[in-house]
């Protein structure tokens, strides 16, 4: 691989890190299947490969753009975001005080409390966004892992990075951020003072709905970083190789999808702030979100696709528009070069705090005029 200094992540990602086959000089990364590596004449690894359990040379080749992608010391794939997070939490001493946002990632909260009924942890959660509440449910010397989503899932709340570092830092604590909303082309949270983030590289990172996966990457020196991969190696639950050269052709795109993502949200956003139908857009994007101010200071390569829209009128409304949508397709998650609807309450239950009304949407890259019709005519469907 020659070497190139000075160049911008968006070139590394496009280029794949400029690794180019060193055998036949292929310009796309090769594939990796193999579930077992054979030793070299002095029987000693070739390549630190043993067995596929433990990593293969494409899921390393994907740790490595998005640790330079975060500015990280190393990046962890596994096969799926839940199983990321598990093995962090695992990570964590029995009995370990951990916090979490109430508004976030519905998947993720479920398990936090299972464990915590379970005695595994103690856990307190704190409004998102709301720095004072965050503040207030951190334990000094008993809580070990501070756990904020920015932007938040639902309601796309923004958490100042850098503040809830400094809260979790005096108090003894690891901040993890999800980043999911706001990949590392708008935003890197480890550069705000997070030790550890966190994607579903499901979503953004990979774009393209084809895949499952997450990744943990983690600042130089971080004490924990060694058990979280070792839970990964007990578990088994590296990427394969073939997801993860899913996951490297998508990155690739990254940085262009995300800002096609982020003009068509905005232009959407504007559109439907004014609408008679809506009584709220919730989007970062727009001043009139209240966590705008900080989300322009740490989202500084655009918004993004998320959104969510709160319907005016009777209960149902929001539900029939989804249902009425012909280019929004109905279903969960979100981050693809497809604009998906969600009616949130139905797909995350009653007990989350999300509104009947509340509809999120995930702009992808299609022509905005076709995406703003199909909403109109929803609304009106569902009027």
């Amino acid at each position: 691989m020659r070497r190139r200094n000075a160049l911008s992540p968006q070139t590394m990602a496009a280029q794949a890190l400029h690794m180019l086959d060193g055998e036949n000089g292929a310009v796309v990364p090769a594939m990796h299947s193999a579930s077992t590596f054979a030793r070299d004449e002095n029987y000693d690894l070739q390549d630190g490969f043993v067995y596929s359990r433990y990593g293969s040379p494409t899921t390393s080749q994907g740790e490595r753009i998005i640790a330079e992608l975060e500015g990280a010391a190393s990046s962890l794939l596994f096969n799926s975001g839940m199983s990321a997070t598990v093995a962090l939490v695992e990570a964590l001493p029995m009995g370990a005080h951990v916090v979490a946002q109430s508004m976030m990632y519905h998947v993720g909260l479920n398990w936090l409390n299972r464990q915590a009924a379970r005695g595994v942890i103690g856990f307190d959660s704190f409004e998102a966004g709301n720095l004072a509440a965050l503040e207030a449910a951190i334990k000094p010397e008993k809580t070990k892992l501070v756990w904020i989503e920015t932007p938040a899932n639902g309601d796309w709340s923004i958490t100042d990075i850098a503040v809830a570092a400094r809260l979790a830092h005096a108090a003894g604590a690891i901040l993890m951020c999800d980043s999911t909303a706001a990949p590392p082309c708008t935003t890197r949270p480890l550069a705000l003072g997070a030790d550890l983030s966190f994607h579903s590289a499901t979503k953004y990172l990979n774009g393209h709905s084809d895949l499952t996966a997450g990744v943990l990457s983690a600042k130089d020196g971080l004490p924990i970083w060694e058990g979280i991969l070792e839970v990964r190696s007990f578990q088994g639950t590296v990427l394969p190789g073939f997801e993860a050269w899913l996951l490297i052709r998508g990155l690739r795109t990254l940085f262009i999808r995300y800002a096609q993502a982020s003009k068509n949200a905005m232009e959407l956003a504007r559109h439907f702030e004014s609408h008679p139908a809506i009584e709220r857009v919730l989007y970062p994007g727009l001043p009139s979100h209240p966590g705008h101010v900080v989300a322009k200071q740490q989202m500084t390569g655009g918004f993004g696709g998320m959104m969510s829209l709160l319907l005016k009128g009777k209960e149902g409304r929001a539900l029939k528009a989804a249902k009425a949508c012909n280019v929004f397709i109905p279903a969960t998650s979100l981050g693809g070069v497809e604009s998906l609807i969600e009616h949130r309450h139905t797909v995350a239950g009653p007990d989350y705090g999300i509104p009947e009304n509340l509809l999120r949407l995930s702009i992808g890259i299609e022509a905005v005029d076709d995406l703003i019709a199909d909403l109109e005519q929803a609304l009106e469907a569902g009027h």
